[in-house]
């Protein structure tokens, strides 16, 4: 575990390669970022690196998610104190925007993850240099327009795929070349409005969450404001027997009374050293060193703590510690 003084250090989320398709060593990033201390971060799909919850990225939103899953909400000026946020919180994107005398407003399907047919999904520039996608769908260019998160449609491409993503601004690609009729009517040269939706189950301002300039998800709020939640399963759909009641390594960010920012990693799956940690011996553990707030990120092989350039703790994996999607870093002012 450490302990970090929020005016001393500034904690950022930090891509992969800062890229959202790949994966990196935690030591790596933290190297690249010249970090004092860091942790893997949230969830992701081993497969491609894909996160598969909230994700906000210096700004930027990378991936949404329908489900109130515990997050931690960083907000870290240049200077001052670095200030940390946790709730349960679900995100979604709705475009709308004005073409043949009528206003049409489109719900986005994703954020930065693989496009489905009849889904529409939306690519930053953080994914990667282009869409990543093969023909079968329509894709929409934009660029950013005079007002913040107004863009302009600059061009339409049908059946073609690996649209790039122009700097700033984004691509909106749709799985299939039937289109329905509001897609149909977004044309170029057309202005559109891409607007977040916040939703949190214990009353983080949305105005909070749209400026904090990182926002990373969890599973298992284990702590807010002194307080236990007792909606694991219901909010959050964390299974009983094989998550919550089940010891696994585990990853835990949090906050004491006095402000200070704890990292936090329990081993587990070696018998001869370390079993985990279920969600209730994870709170047990955060009520003895007086948190006030804590999150469990992504744990199991993921589970790394960097301290100096150094993995500190045991990962699972014999070889090393798995590469994962994102890391949280901390640097010194």
């Amino acid at each position: 575990m450490v302990k970090l003084d929020p005016v001393k250090v500034r904690l950022a989320s930090v891509l992969s390669k800062d890229d959202v398709m790949g994966v990196e060593r935690v030591d790596a990033i933290a190297a690249r970022r010249g970090a004092l201390v860091a942790i893997n971060g949230g969830f992701f799909n081993i497969k491609n690196g894909e996160p598969v919850g909230l994700l906000k990225v210096a700004g930027e939103l990378v991936s949404d998610t329908e489900v109130q899953k515990g997050v931690v909400a960083i907000r870290a000026p240049a200077a001052g104190r670095t200030e940390l946020e946790f709730d349960q919180v679900a995100v979604r994107v709705v475009m709308s925007f004005r073409a043949g005398g009528r206003d049409w407003s489109v719900p986005i399907d994703g954020v930065d993850t693989t496009r489905e047919r009849g889904k529409l999904m939306l690519y930053t520039p953080s994914y990667f240099m282009d869409s990543d996608t093969a023909p079968g769908g329509v894709e929409w260019m934009l660029t950013p327009a005079s007002t913040t998160d107004t863009f302009h449609v600059i061009d339409v491409r049908h059946d073609a795929g690996h649209t790039p993503i122009p700097a700033h601004g984004g691509v909106l690609s749709f799985g299939g070349l039937e289109l329905p009729e509001a897609l149909a009517a977004l044309q170029p040269k057309t202005d559109v409005t891409l607007a977040r939706q916040w939703i949190s189950a214990h009353g983080a301002a949305p105005e909070r969450l749209e400026t904090a300039d990182h926002v990373v998800n969890g599973a298992g709020l284990l702590k807010r404001n002194g307080r236990t939640p007792d909606n694991w399963q219901t909010h959050e759909k964390l299974n009983q027997q094989s998550f919550i009641g089940m010891r696994h390594p585990r990853t835990v960010i949090g906050t004491d009374a006095q402000g200070f920012i704890w990292f936090l990693v329990v081993d587990g799956r070696r018998p001869d050293f370390s079993v985990g940690m279920t969600l209730p011996e994870l709170v047990r553990l955060c009520d003895r060193l007086s948190l006030r707030n804590a999150l469990n990120l992504d744990g199991g092989g993921s589970t790394t703590l960097v301290v100096k350039g150094v993995v500190v703790n045991r990962p699972t994996d014999p070889t090393g510690p798995r590469a994962v999607s994102d890391a949280i870093v901390a640097t010194l002012r």
